[in-house]
C-alpha cells in the first residue's frame, strides 16, 4: 500500500492559507488577477452610458475634442439607449436637421458594440468613396482615441490585422463599411448591427438590385429580435424621402422641453420663433402656453429636461421614430439667431428655401407640380415694346431645344430675386443634319436686343440640349467656344445635391475622328426647375393699383408678353408632376406629358441652367448693383448704343470694383 512519505508543513506570511501551493511564485497575484478581471462579466452599460465612461473625441474628428459628454446632446440618450441589447425596439428611425449630433451616437454604438456586444456590423454610407471617407476620418479616430477599442482591433499596419480600409475585425465580430450603391457590399455578410447613414442620399437602386436599405436590412434577418437597425438622414423632398417615410411609420416621437415661465412642456416649432425684421440676433422663443418669450440662454437647461413623447402609434411595435430640428442645437452650436439669419438669406430662392427644410428643420421639401392654367397665363400677359428688354432685366440667357427637323431657342431676361421676361422666340429651320441651322444659331449668338434704357444686351449664356444628335451639338458648341455656350444633358430626379453639375469633359467626334476632352457637358436636374417654373408662373401678383403705390412683383415672377401666342403657351405647362408606384412599392415622382409638344418648357429650364451656370444663383449684392449701373449709364460717343462689347472691352461711364456685364462681353 502506498505511504507518504512526507506531509505538507505550514508555511508563513501571505501565502500562508494556498495549500496546494498554486500561489506560492513570483508573478502568481497579477495573473490571478488578470484571471479574475477575465472571468467578472462586463458592466451592464447602456450605449449613452458606455459613451460617457470611454469614448474620446479625437481633434481631427469633433470641433470639440475630448471626453464624449451625453449631457451635452441629452436629446441623443434615449435614442442611443434604444440601441442598447437590453431594449426591446429593433429598427430606430431618426428623421433630423444637419449637425445635431446624430453621427456621432452612431460611432459610440459601433464603438459599443466593439467592447461591449460583439457581432457583425455593417455601416452605410450613400457611395463607397463616402464610406472610405467616413473609415478615416470617423472610424479609425474613433478606435484610436478609445483604449478600449485599441486592443481589441489590431493596427491596419501589423501582419493579418484583419483591419483594412472598410473592414474592422474584432473578438467576436467584424465591422464592414460601404455604399449603398455597391449591391456586392451589401449582401456580403449576414449583420446583427445595421447603421444605415443618410439613406435619402442613397440611390434608388444599388448596381440595379433593389432598393439598398431592403437589401441591407436583410442581411439581419437571421438575428431575429437580437438584430438592431439604426436608419439615419435628413430628409429631402416630400413622396420620395425613406427617411420620412419611416418615420411616418414609426411612433413619431418629438423632443418635448419645458418653458422657464411657465414650465409647460411643449416641442419645438419654428413658426414659434420671434424676431425684429431685419435683425436675426433679436431672436426668441415664443412658448406656446404662456406666450412669454423665451430666451436662448435657457436652452441648456430645457434640453436637460426634456423628454421624448411618441405622437403617433407605430404600424410596427418594434419601430420607434424619432424627429429633431435645429431648434434643439445646444448652445454654442448652431443658434437661433444663426437660423434666423439663413431663412431671411434664402428668401427670394426655392432651392435655398428647400435646403432651409431639410437641413435646418428636418423637414421634407414640398414639389407642386400642378400644371398652371394657359388661359390664366394667356389674360396675364404683360405689353412691351417687341423685341426689347423690360428695365428689370439685367442679363440674358438662351434655352436651345434640338429636334428632328428645327432648333427652338427662347431668350430670356433675368433680374433680381430671378424675376424674369420672355424677350423673344426664334425658330431655326432645318435639323442637326443641316449647316445653315447652325449657322443661323451662331449668328443669334453675336445678336443684340436693345434695352429699355438705350444699352444693348447679347446672351450671356446658351444651354443647348443634346439629348437628340449629341455628336452634332458638341461639334457646334466645340467650333463656337464654350464661354458662351454650355451642352446640357437632363437627369430626372430631386436628390441632386445641386440642379446643375459639371462641367465634365466628353468625346466628341468631328469627321469621324474622335476628340479626347472634345466637350464640356453640363448636367441639369430638370424636374427641379421644371417644378420652380410652375411654382413662379403661379405667384401671386399686386394689382395695378398696389404697383402705382410702389408695391413691387414677388422674387421669382415670370413675365410673359402679349407676343406670345396660345401654343407657347400651352407647350410651357405641357407637363404634370405625379406621384407612381415602382415594382417593388416604393413612390416616386414622375413629371408626365399631358400634350405631346413641350418644346417651350425645355427651352425655359435650360434657360434657367444657363442663368445658374452664368452665377446668377451666388451672386452677392455688390454685383447686382454692377450690372444696374452699367445699364443705367448714359451712352457715349465712343460707346454708342447699339455697340457689341466683346469681351474685356471696358467703356467709360460709372467703374465698380467688378464690370461682370461688360468684362463678359454681355452688353
Amino acid at each position: 500500500m502506498y505511504a507518504p512519505t512526507s506531509t505538507n508543513s505550514p508555511r508563513s506570511g501571505p501565502n500562508s492559507d494556498d495549500k496546494d501551493g498554486l500561489r506560492d511564485f513570483e508573478g502568481a497575484a497579477e495573473i490571478l488577477r488578470a484571471w479574475g478581471n477575465g472571468i467578472r462579466p462586463d458592466p451592464d452599460l447602456t450605449v449613452s452610458e458606455w459613451a460617457d465612461r470611454h469614448r474620446m473625441l479625437a481633434s481631427r474628428a469633433s470641433a470639440e475634442p475630448g471626453r464624449y459628454r451625453t449631457m451635452r446632446t441629452p436629446y441623443m440618450r434615449e435614442i442611443m439607449d434604444r440601441l442598447s441589447p437590453g431594449d426591446a425596439a429593433q429598427r430606430i428611425v431618426f428623421m433630423k436637421a444637419a449637425q445635431v449630433g446624430a453621427t456621432e451616437a452612431g460611432n459610440n454604438w459601433i464603438g459599443f458594440a466593439i467592447h461591449q456586444a460583439p457581432g457583425p456590423m455593417l455601416a452605410v454610407q450613400p457611395t463607397v468613396e463616402l464610406a472610405k471617407r467616413n473609415s478615416r476620418q470617423r472610424i479609425d479616430p474613433l478606435i484610436d482615441e478609445s483604449p478600449e477599442l485599441r486592443e481589441r482591433v489590431k493596427p491596419a499596419r501589423s501582419r493579418d490585422a484583419g483591419n483594412t480600409m472598410l473592414s474592422k475585425e474584432f473578438a467576436g465580430g467584424i465591422l464592414i463599411m460601404t455604399g449603398a450603391n455597391s449591391a456586392v457590399g451589401l449582401r456580403s455578410t449576414p449583420a446583427r448591427y445595421i447603421f444605415l447613414d443618410e439613406v435619402d442620399a442613397y440611390p434608388a437602386s444599388a448596381d440595379e438590385e433593389g432598393d439598398p436599405v431592403t437589401l441591407a436590412e436583410a442581411r439581419s434577418l437571421t438575428f431575429a429580435h437580437r438584430r438592431k437597425v439604426f436608419l439615419v438622414s435628413t430628409p429631402t423632398v416630400r413622396g420620395l424621402s425613406r427617411i420620412e417615410r419611416e418615420f411616418e411609420a414609426s411612433d413619431q416621437r418629438r423632443y418635448f422641453v419645458p418653458c422657464p415661465h411657465c414650465g409647460a412642456m411643449q416641442w419645438m416649432k419654428f413658426d414659434r420663433l420671434r424676431w425684429q425684421k431685419g435683425k436675426p440676433e433679436t431672436a426668441e422663443y415664443l412658448c406656446e402656453s404662456c406666450d412669454q418669450p423665451i430666451a436662448e440662454h435657457h436652452k441648456t437647461a430645457m434640453l436637460g429636461r426634456g423628454e421624448w413623447r411618441a405622437t403617433a402609434v407605430a404600424a410596427d411595435p418594434t419601430t420607434v421614430g424619432y424627429h429633431l430640428s435645429a431648434l434643439y442645437s445646444p448652445v454654442g452650436w448652431l443658434s437661433w439667431s444663426r437660423i434666423v439669419r439663413s431663412w431671411e438669406a434664402a428668401q427670394g430662392s426655392d432651392e435655398a428655401i428647400k435646403a432651409f427644410r431639410n437641413t435646418i428643420l428636418g423637414e421634407t421639401w414640398v414639389e407642386t407640380g400642378e400644371a398652371p392654367d394657359w388661359q390664366r397665363l394667356y389674360d396675364r400677359r404683360e405689353a412691351w415694346r417687341p423685341g426689347t428688354v423690360p428695365a428689370g432685366g439685367l442679363f440674358l440667357t438662351a434655352g436651345a431645344d434640338v429636334q428632328k427637323d428645327r432648333i427652338e431657342v427662347d431668350v430670356w431676361a433675368w433680374g433680381r430675386g430671378l424675376e424674369s421676361w420672355l424677350v423673344d422666340h426664334v425658330v431655326l429651320e432645318g435639323g442637326p443634319d443641316r449647316h445653315d441651322a447652325w449657322d443661323q444659331l451662331t449668328e443669334l449668338l453675336d445678336r443684340s436686343w436693345p434695352h429699355e434704357n438705350g444699352a444693348h444686351l447679347r446672351i450671356a449664356r446658351l444651354a443647348i440640349d443634346t439629348g437628340y444628335e449629341a455628336p452634332a451639338v458638341y461639334a457646334w458648341s466645340r467650333k463656337v467656344g464654350f464661354a458662351q455656350v454650355a451642352p446640357v444633358k437632363g437627369l430626372e430626379g430631386f436628390n441632386r445635391s445641386s440642379p446643375v453639375s459639371g462641367p465634365t469633359f466628353v468625346d466628341a467626334t468631328e469627321g469621324g475622328k474622335r476628340l479626347r476632352r472634345g466637350a464640356r457637358l453640363w448636367t441639369v436636374a430638370v424636374s427641379t426647375f421644371k417644378a420652380e417654373t410652375y411654382r413662379f408662373l403661379r405667384l401671386e401678383r399686386p394689382t395695378a393699383e398696389e404697383r402705382d403705390e410702389g408695391a413691387a412683383f414677388p422674387p421669382g415672377t415670370i413675365h410673359l408678353p402679349t407676343w406670345v401666342e396660345s401654343e407657347w403657351l400651352k407647350q410651357v405647362v405641357a407637363e404634370q408632376l405625379v406621384t407612381v408606384r415602382t415594382k417593388r412599392g416604393f413612390a416616386k415622382l414622375e413629371w408626365q406629358k399631358l400634350r405631346e409638344r413641350n418644346e417651350a418648357l425645355d427651352c425655359r429650364v435650360y434657360a434657367r441652367a444657363a442663368a445658374w451656370i452664368a452665377g446668377a444663383d451666388r451672386w452677392p449684392e455688390e454685383k447686382w448693383r454692377d450690372l444696374e449701373d452699367q445699364l443705367g449709364a448714359t451712352p457715349t460717343d465712343s460707346d454708342p448704343a447699339g455697340q457689341i462689347h466683346r469681351p474685356g472691352q471696358i467703356t467709360q461711364g460709372k467703374r465698380r470694383s467688378d464690370w461682370i456685364g461688360r468684362r463678359e462681353g454681355w452688353f
